[in-house]
């Protein structure tokens, strides 16, 4: 029952696209309560890998609500590179974290001071994220190794879809 459920789901690109957009949207929920109420503050490939998933869940809600049946199986192929990208970003972000890999801009933020005085005011007060230290990790692995699971996980779900609706295809 479960095996048909699922082929049922692959086989209809729209709710298959409003459950991707809904695991998009509860990632981004996800960092942003790490971020506002746990105090965790993002560093820039934090930030990176959240813009992966606002662009996936941009193009699913497309292809859930907004395209025509045609355009489902390109729109998800673009579903699937885009959490790709992200797992891409959090891979490296992983990299970075367990100290394989040396980032340039690593702890890197925008401050801006009119003044000297004004700018080591600036770094006094800002807390500074560093891409480099595992922020939270469950189970010895990272938000970022996490990410790195699920974006590989979705990826492959909208990618088997989408060549699913194109084989259906006239």
């Amino acid at each position: 029952m479960a095996e048909t459920m699922i082929q049922r789901l692959f086989d209809r690109p729209r709710a298959l696209g409003a459950l991707l957009a809904f695991a998009s949207a509860a990632m981004l929920a996800g960092a942003f309560y790490f971020q506002h109420f746990e105090g965790l503050q993002p560093c820039p490939l934090c930030i990176a890998q959240r813009w992966a998933h606002a662009a996936s869940l941009v193009l699913c809600l497309i292809a859930a609500f907004g395209a025509s049946e045609r355009l489902a199986p390109g729109l998800l192929t673009m579903v699937g590179l885009a959490f790709l990208a992200g797992a891409g970003i959090a891979g490296y972000h992983v990299g970075v974290e367990q100290h394989w890999i040396e980032s340039s801009f690593c702890g890197a933020t925008d401050l801006v001071g009119e003044t000297v005085e004004d700018l080591k005011a600036l770094l006094w007060e800002t807390e500074i994220a560093r891409c480099d230290e595992v922020a939270w990790s469950l189970a010895g692995i990272s938000m970022a190794g996490y990410n790195l699971i699920i974006s590989l996980v979705l990826a492959a779900v909208a990618l088997i879809a989408a060549r699913r609706a194109m084989k259906g295809r006239p």
